[in-house]
C-alpha cells in the first residue's frame, strides 16, 4: 500500500496486532497530509503508562497532534461507548488495536447504559445455567451459551434495563464511520516478525523505564481495573512484590504479548476481511 493512495480528505483507520508499527504509519500519515492522531487502544487512555503500553513519546506527540493518550486518570471507568463520543467530533487518524472501537466505529453500537455494581455482583454469583435461564430466547439464540462473559453480559443487561440484549441490538443506531466513507487499513504482519518485534520491544521499554512506571503505581494498583490489566502491568507488580526475578516477569510479559497479538490477529483476519492490507517494512 502507499500513501499516495489514501485521500487526504477521508478519515483514516489503522488496525493492527501490538507491536505491529501502527503508529509509525500513522505519524507518517499525519505528518504528510495533516490530520490528528486519535489513540484506539484501550491501555492507552490512562496517564499511568506511557512506556508500559507503548505509547507515542513526547518527541512523536510534538510532531502531529495526537489525542485520546493518556487523558484518563487510572482509576477511571471507560468503554468503547465512552471513547466513541469522544471520537465523534473529530477528523482523525484512528490509530489502535482495541477491536472493538473500530467495531463500534464502523458497524454501530447499542447505547446500553452501564451495569451497575449490584447487578454485576449479583451475577457474578450465578452459575452459567442460572444465568442462561434468566435469558430471553431471542438473545440466547443469538449468543455463544459457553461463553460466560457473554452470557453474563447479556443476563446483566436484561437485569438493569428490563430490555433484553437483542432488543437493544436490533435499535443499534447508524455507524459513525462507514467504511465506505473513510480509508481502513490493518496491519499485515509475519507471525515470526511480530514476536521478534514484540521480545525487542519489551526490552526497549525496560530500558526506557517501564520498572519505574509500575513502581511509581505500586501502592495504587488493583489488578481489578481495567487500567492495570493492561500487559505487563501485573507481571511487573510481581516482580515488585517479590513473587518472580526480573527476568522471569519479561518473559512471562513477553510470552503475554504474544498471545495478545495472536487473539488480535484472529480478530482482524475475521473482522477486517475489507479492510486494505499493508506490511509494514522489515525492521
Amino acid at each position: 500500500m502507499k500513501l499516495s493512495s489514501i485521500s487526504p480528505e477521508q478519515p483514516v483507520l489503522i488496525a493492527g496486532p501490538t507491536a505491529s508499527g501502527k503508529s509509525a504509519l500513522a505519524l507518517d500519515i499525519a505528518e504528510k497530509q495533516g490530520g490528528i492522531i486519535i489513540n484506539a487502544d484501550a491501555s492507552q487512555v490512562y496517564d499511568c503508562w506511557r512506556v508500559i503500553t507503548a505509547r507515542p513519546s513526547a518527541e512523536e506527540e510534538a510532531r502531529a497532534p495526537h489525542l485520546l493518550y493518556g487523558h484518563l486518570p487510572y482509576d477511571a471507568p471507560y468503554s468503547a461507548g465512552h471513547w466513541l463520543r469522544e471520537v465523534k467530533p473529530l477528523r482523525p487518524v484512528i490509530v489502535g488495536g482495541t477491536g472493538l472501537y473500530f467495531k463500534a466505529l464502523t458497524e454501530g453500537m447499542a447505547d446500553i447504559p452501564a451495569t451497575p455494581d449490584a447487578v454485576r455482583r449479583e451475577a457474578d454469583a450465578l452459575t452459567l445455567d442460572t444465568l442462561l435461564e434468566g435469558l430471553d430466547a431471542e438473545t440466547a439464540a443469538r449468543i455463544d451459551r459457553n461463553n460466560r462473559a457473554r452470557v453474563q453480559r447479556a443476563w446483566e443487561v436484561l437485569r438493569a434495563t428490563g430490555r433484553p440484549l437483542a432488543a437493544w441490538q436490533d435499535g443499534t443506531p447508524p455507524p459513525l464511520l462507514p467504511l465506505d466513507r473513510c480509508h481502513a487499513i490493518v496491519m499485515d504482519t509475519e507471525k515470526d516478525w511480530l514476536e521478534a518485534r514484540i521480545r525487542r520491544r519489551f526490552r526497549l521499554m525496560m530500558d526506557s523505564g517501564a520498572l519505574e512506571e509500575a513502581r511509581a503505581m505500586q501502592d495504587r494498583y488493583d489488578p481489578a481495573l481495567p487500567s492495570c490489566k493492561a500487559i505487563g502491568v501485573p507481571e511487573l507488580m510481581d516482580h515488585l512484590a517479590g513473587r518472580c526475578s526480573r527476568e522471569e516477569a519479561c518473559e512471562r510479559a513477553a510470552v503475554a504479548t504474544r498471545q495478545y497479538a495472536k487473539r488480535q490477529r484472529t480478530w482482524f483476519r475475521s473482522g477486517m476481511r475489507n479492510w486494505t492490507k499493508h506490511t509494514p517494512a522489515s525492521g
